[in-house]
């Protein structure tokens, strides 16, 4: 006698199967009122991963991190190099002085000479789809360019600490080029001449990619910023060449000028297939998605935030495709920002 048995699948075959709905099981239960929504990761709709950040992680850069959000695990490193002025064809002698105007103008010295570069990579092996000896994918070149502009826009480091002097007061009694801390500094600032500037490398690398990137390729870029030293440079006049002082106890490597804490806060909306056909239904705000999640929503928002002034200030909104994110979306999507900003404070505290 044949015996009837049911035909069951697990949760891993019914994820690739039917994503979409598998995802929608989840978010929306059969009885709410037992069951939570929650994601197929286990996470509350509105729950981020928690950071974990180590530094000077590399040996042979001027500042390193490592940071892990989920499975998605991002390396930075940032090295130095020396740009002499006369190398630079575009270049204009920057104003020293100490006003408003003249901090405006120092700032473009960094788009305008290229002093910042980054460059992402996604590793062979950090998810199925990136594959051994092919071209940088557009991927990369998209967290790249979009690394590029918040660097920038969001002014979090200053020309002034990249600018390598010469300087012939300090040089003439001292035979290089650091200054005494009994000197005029006013007659010494009017005598300085910026001779060259240290170009900074920013290579970020996935060594485990599982949704997310930028977020974590900044709080990546971020944490090895904080974490970079350079060397003490000057302008030697008579090998007519940047020199370094060799690090001693009274000159020590000299960390860069970090301006407050941008950090970035992704979400992506996941949508039900009736509001995808109709314009209706049931929609969920998931912050910090996943490989899968990212998979099955066509809208995210970023939003970077900075609240090191006590006043929570947004300084860059991005929003690709979908029409569920609006005005009120966007000011509640704010707190949440926030506490991720916190999250990430402390991290690196």
């Amino acid at each position: 006698m044949a015996t009837s048995s049911s035909l069951t699948l697990s949760s891993t075959t019914f994820a690739k199967l039917s994503p979409h709905p598998f995802l929608l099981a989840n978010l929306q239960p059969p009885d709410p009122t037992s069951t939570p929504s929650a994601r197929t990761n286990g996470r509350q709709p509105r729950q981020a991963r928690p950071y974990s950040v180590n530094t000077s992680s590399l040996s042979h850069a001027h500042g390193s991190a490592v940071v892990r959000s989920g499975d998605t695990t991002v390396i930075c490193g940032v090295r130095g190099e020396t740009l002499l002025t006369s190398q630079i064809p575009n270049f204009r002698a920057p104003q020293v002085d100490a006003d408003a105007d003249a901090d405006a103008s120092n700032d473009d010295e960094l788009r305008d000479y290229d002093l910042l570069v980054p460059n992402v990579e996604l590793a062979t092996g950090c998810a199925p789809n990136f594959l051994p000896g092919v071209p940088p994918t557009t991927l990369a070149q998209t967290l790249s360019t979009r690394l590029f502009s918040l660097l920038h826009s969001s002014k979090v480091l200053s020309a002034e600490d990249l600018r390598i002097y010469y300087d012939p007061t300090a040089a003439s009694s001292r035979g290089e080029g650091d200054m005494d801390e009994d000197e005029d500094e006013d007659e010494a600032s009017a005598m300085r001449e910026v001779k060259a500037y240290w170009v900074l490398y920013i290579d970020v690398l996935f060594i485990s990619f599982d949704g997310n990137p930028f977020d974590v390729a900044w709080a990546a870029i971020l944490a090895a910023l904080r974490d970079t030293k350079l060397p003490r440079a000057y302008w030697d006049v008579d090998r007519d060449m940047v020199l370094c002082s060799r690090p001693t106890e009274s000159k020590k490597p000299t960390p860069l000028s970090i301006r407050g804490l941008p950090v970035a806060c992704t979400a992506a909306v996941f949508t039900a297939k009736e509001r995808q056909k109709k314009g209706g239904g049931k929609y969920w705000i998931l912050v910090d998605p996943d490989r899968l999640e990212e998979s099955l929503c066509d809208e995210t928002v970023t939003m970077v935030v900075d609240g090191t002034e006590g006043e929570m200030k947004i300084l860059a909104i991005s929003k690709n495709g979908g029409t569920v994110v609006g005005p009120a979306l966007m000011r509640e999507f704010v707190d949440v920002a926030g506490v991720r900003w916190k999250e990430f404070r402390a991290v690196l505290q």
